[in-house]
């Protein structure tokens, strides 16, 4: 059975930082300090440390892994 009533548009969440990765559709560089256990890994943004899942990539320690919304999604140098 289909619906006839009007599709509503996907709720966007509300960007309140000067630049929001997952709005932007953009991949950021990031070094890799340390892996943590459960795919997770601390990695240096140049502006300070932030934990990201590496669950999809194989990073090491000191490669440098693309990431978008807190998700890595490649090494681009190791």
């Amino acid at each position: 059975m289909t619906s006839d009533a009007p599709r509503q548009p996907p709720v966007v969440a509300e960007c309140l930082d000067e630049v929001c990765v997952t709005c932007s559709d953009t991949a950021v560089p990031v070094t890799v300090t340390e892996l943590r256990p459960d795919g997770l890994a601390l990695v240096d943004t140049g502006a300070g440390l932030e934990e990201v899942s590496v669950a999809l990539v194989s990073a090491a320690v000191g490669d440098t892994i693309l990431v978008h919304a807190g998700e890595a999604i490649a090494v681009v140098a190791s």
